[in-house]
């Protein structure tokens, strides 16, 4: 059964929140403790994240059985991995062995002759418990209570938000029907060769002659594709019927030994047999891509291709830039305020902006209260004039620039002062977009659609937690000045 955290502290054992965590490190780290043990020494916040991992992880358990991770030491752990950017076997070495951060867990500076160690596949399993709509509601409370970490004046602070969005790549490589039609051969021939071995059947001798076969194949029909010389037309046609024909002949043979297996005896073989399929499917799907492109020379709809076998929820994304002209993933939106703390975030699944606009003023001004909200940008690329017309009901000044070509009243409406500086605060929100990128929001590691939304949940969170932490490391500095100085 699990616990928030350990309550009975060991000898020599310090409280979570009298860790001193150091003032003037340049590191990474130290500003990211301070914004967790923030958390953890202030009642209301803890209350109310504590009660939702409780809700999560705990309601509905049997309390028996092997306690498994505290609920704190799962929130700090998958917190720290964004945090730094780091693997799971980094983030096991740092658990087990830096002594700041397992103070933080609340546990001893150093291990124990009877503790039992971290083990990356400890974390993985345990921080994957936390999900999409878990986090949204941490980073709610996180962003509203951090708001008052930055505020200098007594009563409520009017909040200048600003949207935009940004493309979180999914880990896959780039995609063509030649090497999605190789990556679906190569894992049938992975997944069908232990099968078979396993069933004792026999039939894959030249499994390896397959291998360098299809690949030599594949590279030799892309080589031709991007180069030249004479008669490369012809040279190519000949080179994909040929591919086509022993791909067919695949499928053929990897159909026979599928029906020639008997019925999966094991939870693991049956979790073997139901990837088969996925691949297989897949690999009849790009062997018909491939086919009506390079022999009937059919253009593909884009609504029928498939950007990874791996991760098949990836969209292939154009937002008009240099560099990189396609990025794939999806687009994170986020609203930051003029502390730089995104207050919102979404993973968008539907790559038009426009449609996000209601929505984003919707949860802020259900969160933050009708009269809270002073201010609300926008780039171009959300600009629609009924949304800008509903907003400004209930948002005092919403800064949106049309696209296109503008009418006289339009142009004295974006001329006015207000509006100009409000647009050029807008762009702070590239800069913490760029912030985001650099500390582990780049790229996606994690495995499936709700892996990828978990994976943003607890990057922005960790990114709120470093600018509260920073905040209150800055303002422990000062206070030490004023004390030396006071002396």
């Amino acid at each position: 059964m699990r616990q928030r955290f350990e309550v009975q502290l060991a000898l020599g054992q310090i409280p979570i929140e009298r860790v001193h965590i150091p003032l003037k490190s340049r590191d990474e780290l130290p500003p990211l403790l301070a914004g967790l043990q923030w958390i953890f020494q202030t009642p209301q916040i803890n209350e109310q994240i504590f009660s939702l991992l409780e809700d999560k992880l705990v309601t509905g358990k049997k309390a028996t059985g092997r306690p498994g991770l505290d609920l704190w030491q799962i929130l700090v752990l998958g917190v720290v991995r964004l945090g730094l950017d780091c693997d799971y076997d980094r983030l096991e070495d740092l658990a087990n062995h830096h002594t700041l951060l397992r103070q933080i867990l609340g546990m001893p500076p150093l291990p124990t002759a009877t503790e039992r160690p971290f083990h990356y596949k400890t974390l993985s399993e345990n921080v994957c418990h936390l999900d999409e709509q878990l986090l949204t509601q941490i980073n709610a409370i996180v962003a509203e209570a951090g708001r008052a970490v930055f505020k200098k004046k007594e009563g409520a602070e009017p909040i200048r938000a600003k949207t935009d969005s940004y493309v979180l790549e999914t880990n896959v490589h780039f995609p063509t029907d030649l090497n999605l039609l190789w990556d679906a051969q190569r894992k049938c021939l992975d997944l069908i060769c232990p099968l078979m071995s396993h069933s004792g059947l026999a039939g894959w001798r030249k499994a390896k002659a397959w291998r360098r076969k299809l690949k030599s194949q594949m590279i030799g029909l892309t080589r031709l594709a991007s180069g030249g010389g004479p008669q490369k037309e012809q040279r190519r046609r000949k080179a994909a019927q040929q591919y086509v024909q022993d791909s067919y002949r695949f499928e053929e043979k990897l159909f026979a030994a599928l029906q020639s297996l008997p019925a999966p005896q094991s939870v693991v073989e049956m979790t073997q047999r139901t990837c088969l399929d996925y691949f297989q499917s897949m690999l009849i799907k790009q062997m018909d891509l491939v086919e009506r492109r390079l022999l009937k020379e059919e253009k593909i709809p884009h609504r029928e291709k498939i950007f990874s076998l791996f991760e098949p929820h990836t969209e292939f994304i154009k937002k008009g830039k240099l560099f990189p002209p396609v990025e794939l993933g999806h687009k994170l939106l986020l609203t930051t305020d003029e502390h730089e703390l995104i207050l919102d975030y979404r993973v968008m699944e539907q790559p038009n902006e426009v449609e996000e606009v209601v929505g984003v003023a919707d949860r802020l001004l259900g969160r933050y209260g009708a009269q809270s909200i002073q201010s609300l940008s926008f780039d171009k690329g959300f600009s629609r004039e009924e949304d800008r017309q509903l907003l400004e009901l209930y948002i005092p000044q919403v800064v949106m620039p049309k696209r296109g070509k503008r009418n006289l009243a339009e142009r004295e409406r974006e001329e006015q002062r207000s509006f100009r500086a409000l647009r050029h605060r807008h762009h702070a929100v590239e800069s913490d977009i760029n912030c985001l990128e650099h500390h582990g929001l780049d790229r996606c590691p994690d495995k499936g659609l709700a892996g990828y939304k978990r994976y943003a949940g607890l990057g922005v969170l960790a990114y709120n937690l470093h600018k509260v932490g920073k905040r209150l490391l800055e303002k422990r500095r000062d206070g030490a000045m004023m004390r030396c100085l006071a002396v």
